[in-house]
């Protein structure tokens, strides 16, 4: 079953985007921000396959860590999960590599479908 990786300052977000993604049958693995995000995915313990992360976070933003992922040249589908995006940063974001955006508080029916779409034939 696929891992995802939820990255978010917010334990209540957080808590949250879990409890959809595993009621989907994924495993989960969390971070409180990019830096916590960037050791778990180069630590490669347990293959992340997708990535959820927040933009506004202390420590490492969601934006240094898609420049991090494109530092190490990691490939993986990251979601961006956040309450409001300007057309420059989405561009931006684009640019480093994410796939899809969503709305915090996330709709649990379209997290669920950009979940399919990355992982269902």
């Amino acid at each position: 079953m696929p891992n995802i990786l939820i990255i978010d300052d917010s334990w209540l977000t957080r808590r949250g985007v879990k409890r959809i993604v595993s009621a989907k049958g994924y495993t989960v693995a969390e971070a409180e921000n990019g830096l916590q995000a960037l050791d778990i995915v180069l630590s490669k313990d347990k293959p992340i396959d997708a990535i959820i992360v927040d933009l506004l976070m202390p420590v490492m933003s969601g934006i240094e860590f898609l420049e991090k992922l494109n530092e190490h040249n990691i490939k993986i589908p990251v979601i961006v999960l956040t309450a409001d995006i300007q057309h420059t940063i989405k561009t931006k974001c684009i640019g480093l590599g994410a796939t899809q955006f969503i709305n915090k508080p996330p709709d649990p029916e379209q997290l669920s479908s950009l979940l399919n779409s990355l992982f269902d034939n």
